[in-house]
């Protein structure tokens, strides 16, 4: 089946917790690939005076889990401690980041991770090919920050209804398909140069080396797109999930799903594993918040 068992792993990982007036569960299982690639982050209470903040994220490793495994670990710090994050501060004490300075620390973030990773030994000299799309919210008491790089998607649920999600970054889109075209390469089969499927994502090193291109300018791109909303009393719950679920549910399809599930239940590590069960014939990793 080449890249595919004969029978999917159907152990799953899950974990909950709760904190700054939020709850969360997480599951994720490896189902029916060859390896597990993905990986996910939860943090309530960041450290650096951001204790009333929280981050989630879900990362859909490619081509082996190396990159998906060090941004689980690493991306939130290279956000928090850039000087776009928190701007300029004079009295030495941390201080609270307005929304411009968030939306360009992420940013920031996301680059200098990329190309911090680009230096791992298996990295630069192409033993390893791995890359990983990102999808993440960063929550602070007053707004929630969602950021997408890659296919993975974030969906807001409030007051009844499906109120927010991201875009995801395919190559035939034409801003993304542009910049490839730009960059000398083509789009074909939907792929990148027939091969990758995602035109925005962090690692794929190989896409990423045009000689007077900017990272943002290359086949595939490390720069988020990320977008600011008001938190409301009415805001239900978030999903953060990886094309394995997607594939198999619209937006609709898995709010309805999770909102039917959590009138009979609040264990939302049951709901989430309800969730990837559904979608077992996917590689998944998903988080509700």
């Amino acid at each position: 089946m080449g890249a595919f068992l004969d029978k999917p792993k159907t152990e799953k990982h899950n974990a909950h917790g709760a904190g700054n007036d939020l709850r969360y569960g997480l599951s994720s299982m490896q189902g029916w690939r060859v390896e597990m690639e993905d990986a996910h982050t939860a943090i309530v209470g960041i450290p650096q005076g951001l204790d009333t903040w929280s981050f989630f994220a879900v990362y859909d490793g490619h081509a082996g889990s190396r990159v998906a495994n060090y941004c689980s670990k690493h991306l939130l710090e290279h956000i928090t401690s850039n000087e776009d994050f928190r701007g300029t501060n004079v009295s030495g004490y941390p201080i609270e980041p307005t929304i411009e300075h968030v939306k360009s620390g992420i940013r920031t973030g996301f680059l200098k991770i990329d190309e911090y990773m680009r230096n791992f030994s298996e990295l630069r000299n192409g033993m390893d090919r791995s890359g990983s799309t990102a999808v993440a919210v960063l929550i602070s008491p007053e707004h929630t920050y969602f950021i997408n790089c890659g296919d993975s998607r974030a969906v807001l649920y409030r007051n009844a209804q499906l109120c927010f999600s991201t875009q995801d970054h395919k190559p035939c889109n034409p801003r993304e398909k542009e910049r490839i075209q730009n960059a000398g390469g083509s789009v074909m089969i939907q792929r990148v140069n027939g091969s990758l499927a995602v035109s925005r994502a962090l690692g794929d090193y190989d896409y990423k080396c045009v000689d007077g291109k900017g990272p943002t300018e290359q086949l595939v791109s490390p720069e988020p797109e990320v977008y600011e909303i008001l938190r409301a009393e009415e805001d239900e719950f978030i999903i953060l999930a990886c094309d394995g679920i997607w594939d198999v549910m619209s937006n609709e399809e898995l709010c309805e799903f999770a909102r039917s599930r959590l009138e009979i239940t609040d264990d939302l590590e049951k709901v989430c594993n309800w969730v990837v069960d559904t979608c077992l014939h996917k590689v998944v990793n998903t988080c509700i918040l």
